[in-house]
């Protein structure tokens, strides 16, 4: 391990380190998978049509599986960004003000506002929340979604965040290679699965990845 390396790396020592050509890799096998998986029920649609105009319904539920298929991969990639559920932590307003410390004026409002740490790193424009990160790559033209916790289970939420942000900020290419990868494609994708807050946030590190 180098110098500076995040130390959970040593629990994945099968992993590529990532950098943006790994990304960029990762982001066409998913767009190869997901047309691996939409192509032949669009076609298998087409042909049922061409083949028999009463089979329509038949084709119709082959094109529902089409769109479906991606919505369930966006929508597992917009979970690692939600709040985990649960009551109120009577230690969040001080964990709030330390996260707070860590961002700048225009990040610490929008956090607040949306539960998104908004991040720019080598790797590209990061949105990190209690349980994972959102990472828009340059263009804002493709969002990757990682699911990473934190050990501490009962930390309050924002200390969670905080925890996350500064692995993050300790080494980047470690925390994108030791998070689980969820899903990449195009970012309208997972905000549609988003909660309006958290859309605001995600709009924000598109423009700024632009």
């Amino acid at each position: 391990m180098e110098a500076g390396s995040l130390p959970e790396l040593a629990g994945v020592p099968w992993r590529e380190r990532a950098s943006p050509a790994l990304l960029a890799r990762r982001g066409r096998l998913w767009t190869a998978y997901t047309v691996a998986h939409v192509v032949p029920f669009v076609c298998v649609a087409a042909l049922l049509v061409a083949l028999e105009p009463l089979s329509a319904p038949v084709a119709l539920a082959a094109l529902a599986h089409a769109w479906i298929i991606p919505e369930l991969y966006a929508f597992r990639g917009a979970n690692t960004a939600k709040p985990r559920r649960g009551p109120a932590h009577a230690a969040e307003p001080v964990a709030q003000g330390l996260l707070g410390d860590l961002l700048g004026h225009h990040e610490r409002a929008l956090q607040r506002e949306t539960g998104l740490a908004l991040e720019r790193g080598a790797l590209g424009v990061w949105l990190v929340g209690q349980q994972g990160a959102l990472l828009v790559t340059a263009g804002g033209r493709r969002i990757h979604c990682f699911c990473v916790r934190v050990a501490e289970p009962d930390l309050p939420p924002s200390d969670r965040t905080a925890h996350l942000l500064l692995a993050l900020r300790e080494d980047e290419q470690g925390f994108a290679t030791v998070a689980n990868h969820a899903f990449s494609g195009a970012p309208w994708r997972v905000r549609r699965r988003l909660p309006s807050a958290m859309r605001r946030a995600l709009d924000a590190a598109r423009a700024r990845a632009s």
